[in-house]
């Protein structure tokens, strides 16, 4: 990989950490950023893993959330057993940000950044769409997302919101 895709990678990545909170510095209703934590299988003939991982979504207004995740694991499968680890940036677009339906529809694209043992980190396009479940009493929201970004992603997330909004 070029030193021009590392920099780009890290240059989107790090617009995507610093630009929400100036641009909720903007807006007179600040909204809360959800602490989250997934468990994620990725399946491709090369790299299918495992990866546990933890993170936040962050809220650039009511319709789009840009979530920094990082996540560690190992390759399963074939090769299996040697460690691996990503950090994801993802933009979704929200379809009901109020939550008027039962289930909250998402979709989106970012870049993921993977690193595995005994190869160079590499950056990757990400797409995926999320289906959030109801909020508990608690203000937890599970969800499940499937995804293209090295590999088929299947993964689940629990997401921490206030108890008292929608």
């Amino acid at each position: 990989m070029s030193q021009f895709a590392e920099r780009a990678a890290l240059a989107a990545l790090l617009v995507g950490v610093v630009a929400p909170r100036a641009l909720l510095a903007q807006d007179a209703q600040q909204m809360t950023v959800q602490p989250e934590i997934r468990v994620e299988v990725t399946y491709s003939e090369r790299h299918s893993s495992l990866h546990a991982g933890a993170g936040a979504q962050i809220p650039l207004g009511y319709y789009v959330r840009i979530g920094v995740i990082g996540a560690v694991g190992a390759r399963i499968g074939g090769d299996g057993g040697d460690a691996s680890a990503r950090i994801d940036l993802l933009g979704r677009f929200l379809f009901d940000p109020f939550r008027q339906s039962r289930f909250g529809l998402s979709a989106g694209g970012g870049v993921s950044i993977r690193a595995e043992r005994g190869e160079r980190a590499r950056p990757l396009l990400l797409a995926a769409v999320d289906i959030e479940g109801r909020r508990t009493s608690a203000g937890i929201v599970p969800a499940l997302q499937l995804g293209l970004g090295g590999g088929v992603r299947i993964g689940v997330a629990l997401r921490w919101g206030a108890p008292r909004t929608r």
